[in-house]
Order: structure tokens, then sequence, then C-alpha cells
């Protein structure tokens, strides 16, 4: 495991994750996704430490509002948020790490314009 550390463009919201040396990145086409540029590191939960910044931290909920997208209050960058897909674990955005992380990721395109279907591919191909 390698410990990546990140935050938002203003400081105020820093954490720390741990993940894997050659972790999937999730390039998701959903309207969201798509419009921030956001690549998916998926850590769980215990993984997962926020350093500083929960009271500088907004949420947006939109269509079926289990995806809880948490913005920073200063500066309106989605370092990390809580996804629909992954309930038990937490979406880093990749361009919110800091640079000089060891680990080396693969990308992989997810079909968010078409979610349900796609998000069924993601687990069949986890349980392989």
């Amino acid at each position: 495991m390698v410990k990546v550390v990140g935050g938002c463009h203003c400081g105020a919201v820093q954490f720390e994750a741990e993940t894997t040396e050659r972790p999937e990145l999730l390039d998701c086409n959903c309207s969201v996704c798509s419009m921030t540029g956001y690549l998916h590191l998926t850590v769980p939960h215990e993984d997962f430490e926020l350093i500083s910044g929960k009271d500088a931290l907004t949420s947006y909920k939109f269509a079926t509002r289990n995806a809880d997208h948490l913005f920073c209050k200063i500066c309106g960058v989605k370092s990390f948020y809580q996804p629909r897909s992954h309930p038990d674990s937490w979406s880093i955005n990749f361009n919110c790490i800091q640079p000089n992380s060891l680990i080396q990721p693969e990308i992989v395109t997810l079909d968010g314009q078409n979610w349900e279907e796609a998000v069924a591919k993601l687990r069949s191909k986890s349980a392989d």
C-alpha cells in the first residue's frame, strides 16, 4: 500500500489515503464528471482520513440523491466524495493528489451516461 496526500485548491480541505501502487482510475463521462474532469480513485472508507476542512465542505446531491458530492466552500473544488457506485468507499479526485505520489494508475473508462449498465459491468469485472 502507498500513502497519498491531497486536498482542494485553497488548502482548506486536506486528506490522506492508502491505495495500491497501480490503482485503477475511473474516467467517467456522466454530466458532472465530464464537466469537472474528475478522475476517480476509489478507496475504502477505512483507508481514508480527512485531515482538515470538514467545516469547509458543502454537499450537492442530484438525480437519485445517493451520491454525496462534497465541495470546498472556499475554492469550489471537489477533491473527494461519496459515490453511489461504491457506498463503502470514497472517490478521490486523482487530480487533487499531490504530484509526488508514488502510484502508477491505470485509467479505465466508465460510461456514466449509461450508469446502470456501466456499473453492472464494473461490478461483474470486480467479481472475476
